[in-house]
């Protein structure tokens, strides 16, 4: 079974990340989610998510699968916090800039940003999906650096050659592509003939 890291952040269209979890979980994976305070905010102001009830318990009914272990962004000590923790990568989707930022420059406060400086070090794949616009200078140059040393970083950049029909159909194209990154087979997409 493939094992993956999923990270949430506070940047606008989290639908990118809940549907590459319900997608990876469709497809046997082993997926390791850890979602930011921002997220949440996120949840709730576009999808509606109240989690009152607890944000475990919120992120089990949204997300179903056996093979969905969660954790709190505070919890350093969390498996994936280790590069003993095998995985066959990280996803961060979407990637607020101050995750990117922190990335960037090493730091690692959060489990997030812990999580993905283990990538780093281990050499595993990192993929980030940031969601702003417009970029400033320092947004440009932090994802250079980034790309620089084998990170891939994934813009929200929906195409339209596919014509899509609905929202739906803009979010699925986003994931089928970083699932391509993966080497994770879909159709989740009409592909450019």
């Amino acid at each position: 079974m493939k094992r993956l890291i999923l990270a949430i952040t506070g940047a606008s269209g989290v639908i990118y990340g809940v549907r590459m979890a319900r997608e990876l979980l469709l497809r046997d994976f082993e997926v390791h989610l850890i979602a930011s305070d921002a997220a949440c905010i996120v949840l709730d102001q576009e999808l509606g998510w109240d989690f009152t009830p607890g944000r475990e318990q919120v992120f089990r009914r949204h997300i179903p699968g056996d093979n969905l272990s969660y954790y709190d962004n505070t919890n350093i000590a969390a498996p994936v916090a280790s590069g003993s923790f095998i995985s066959d990568g990280m996803l961060v989707m979407p990637c607020s800039m101050s995750t990117l930022s922190a990335i960037a420059q090493g730091s690692a406060a959060n489990l997030i940003t812990r999580a993905a400086d283990v990538m780093l070090k281990e050499r595993r794949q990192l993929v980030l999906v940031p969601r702003e616009t417009p970029l400033n200078t320092i947004h440009l140059r932090n994802m250079l650096a980034l790309s620089e040393i084998g990170v891939q970083i994934v813009p929200a950049m929906p195409a339209f050659y596919h014509r899509p029909a609905d929202l739906d159909d803009m979010v699925a194209f986003m994931v089928g592509k970083v699932l391509d990154l993966f080497q994770v087979e879909n159709h989740l997409f009409e592909r450019y003939r």
